[in-house]
């Protein structure tokens, strides 16, 4: 089978590329979006680029592949057909830009020919085949493939591309092949119900899959129902979140775009009792957290106060940091969930500015430094500057002496950080010295959290799964000694507390897991 190279189409220029927004898009969230449209190129060509994420689009004919396509890139480029005769009859490559939050994925979409093509076809189903293994094997052997979607038609039945999903098995190494079922733009009540239906029914003719969307990839024409147009949308945003998911998270295929950001992001951790609310007021000047340490003292928890001085606005994510040097089962499972929603709403929010390390006077526990580690070298890979405020020293005539007297110890402790104040957050205090040093205190950590959070200090701080992963990696260090939790367990704790799908969340598991004993 030849492979197709749409750069050929016109001996006289390149394919141009097409601007273009899927024509469904209008009510699409703006945190999902798509930018300068898809670029047909050569598969050979392709296959040597390093800064993609590559996609193979394998079905059988009229499964809707090349439909699939355009939905992804908002275009009509791919010629469609709803009879049984496939339209793609080579393979054929779409380059795509997929911006998602600030983030972009650049993709490369391998659009194959129809497998099980009738006698009528123009591509016999042999070839066909053959074709798909030599391609597997090329991408494999330049490990340019990072995703194979499976496209299936909704009315037949799983029993029909079971024989199909063998060829997967080819792949020395296999990369993740998600499960695509189109046509589902009538299915009541709604769309996955085809997956609820035949998940058990697929899992037992021995077909595994690490994702799966069930879809509508319809063209959109003017008198089309709005139940129709809000399912391809819904499609469309299923299909990102797959792609989102399986692309490699550093490195190739994805790239930071500017985020308008509404606030600087500071991260307050501390264990409880240090005063971490007392601090947010004391740089808000007004009491808007609440100080009784009502939080749940549990590993990872979170807060998030907005405050605002000098002009400048800030959402402060007070959080809790480790306890105890050990972690038992419910509190890792705990933090599990709560460094999930962490995360993902600072990756939505721009990522992090700053982290403000809160500790008190005379309190050196074990747990400093396993705190220290936790947020500046696991959840923030070293890229955003940490500082330290030292709560508890509305007593010393001279606040900053505890500097003095203490600092080598941080550094014997490997706790280094790029500045400090030495303070009282203790509000109500009597009229007098005490009461200007609280004063003095809110001039010294506003102007630390400005000098800190200025214009260009930050490195870029990616959040996603790979970092949700690593986290959760180094926080099961902790639970040396105790019991260990069990992989069936964390899988039900992220679908059921977290709202991950059960797919995504055994890949999770499975990612953590690597390398442990």
């Amino acid at each position: 089978m030849a492979l197709k190279n749409h750069r050929q189409l016109d001996a006289s220029q390149d394919a141009p590329f097409i601007f273009a927004m899927p024509p469904s898009l209008e009510r699409v969230s703006s945190n999902v979006s798509t930018v300068a449209g898809s670029n047909c190129r050569g598969v050979d060509d392709a296959s040597r680029r390093k800064d993609t994420c590559n996609i193979v689009i394998m079905g059988d004919t009229g499964a809707g592949k090349s439909a699939l396509v355009n939905l992804i890139t908002g275009t009509q480029t791919a010629l469609t057909s709803r009879d049984s005769v496939g339209c793609t009859t080579e393979t054929t490559v779409y380059e795509h830009n997929i911006v998602n939050q600030d983030k972009v994925f650049k993709v490369q979409l391998f659009d194959t020919a129809g497998l099980d093509e009738g006698s009528q076809g123009a591509v016999p189903n042999a070839q066909v085949q053959k074709a798909l293994k030599n391609l597997f094997q090329t991408l494999t052997k330049k490990k340019a493939i990072h995703l194979v979607m499976y496209c299936v038609q909704g009315t037949k039945d799983a029993r029909a591309f079971q024989r199909n999903y063998k060829l997967l098995s080819t792949a020395k190494r296999q990369p993740p092949v998600v499960l695509i079922v189109t046509g589902l733009e009538e299915r009541e009540p709604d769309m996955e119900e085809w997956w609820r239906s035949n998940e058990r029914y697929i899992s037992s003719l021995g077909m595994n899959f690490a994702g799966h969307a069930c879809i509508t990839a319809l063209t959109i024409n003017e008198g089309d129902s709005e139940k129709v147009k809000q399912r391809r949308e819904q499609s469309y945003r299923a299909v990102c979140k797959l792609i989102e998911q399986y692309c490699p998270q550093s490195g190739m295929g994805v790239h930071r775009v500017p985020v308008r950001k509404e606030h600087k992001n500071i991260i307050l951790f501390g264990a409880s009792g240090v005063g971490k609310s007392s601090v947010v007021n004391l740089m808000a000047g007004s009491k808007v957290a609440d100080t009784s340490d009502s939080m749940d003292p549990c590993t990872m928890r979170w807060q998030e106060y907005v405050i605002s001085f000098d002009d400048t606005s800030y959402a402060v994510f007070d959080t809790v940091g480790l306890e105890e040097p050990q972690l038992g089962t419910k509190q890792y499972l705990d933090s599990v969930e709560n460094a999930h929603a962490l995360i993902k709403e600072l990756d939505r929010k721009g990522g992090i500015d700053l982290l403000l390390f809160c500790i008190r006077a005379g309190r050196m526990t074990a747990t400093l430094q396993s705190n220290y580690r936790l947020f500046h070298e696991f959840l923030c890979e070293k890229k955003v500057p940490i500082v330290l405020a030292i709560t508890g020293l509305e007593r010393k005539q001279n606040m900053e002496d505890w500097w003095d007297a203490e600092h080598s110890t941080l550094e014997r402790n490997a706790i280094r950080v790029a500045g400090h104040a030495c303070i009282t957050a203790a509000d109500g205090l009597s009229a007098g010295t005490q009461a200007d040093r609280y004063e003095e205190s809110r001039l010294k950590i506003r102007e630390l959290v400005k000098r800190f959070t200025a214009d260009g200090q930050r490195e870029a701080w990616i959040g996603g799964d790979n970092l949700f992963v690593s986290l959760m990696r180094k926080l099961r260090e902790f639970l040396a000694g105790g019991p260990r939790v069990k992989s069936k367990d964390l899988v039900l704790h992220l679908t059921r507390r977290c709202g991950i799908s059960k797919e995504v969340a055994q890949k999770l598991v499975d990612m953590m897991n690597e390398g442990l004993s």
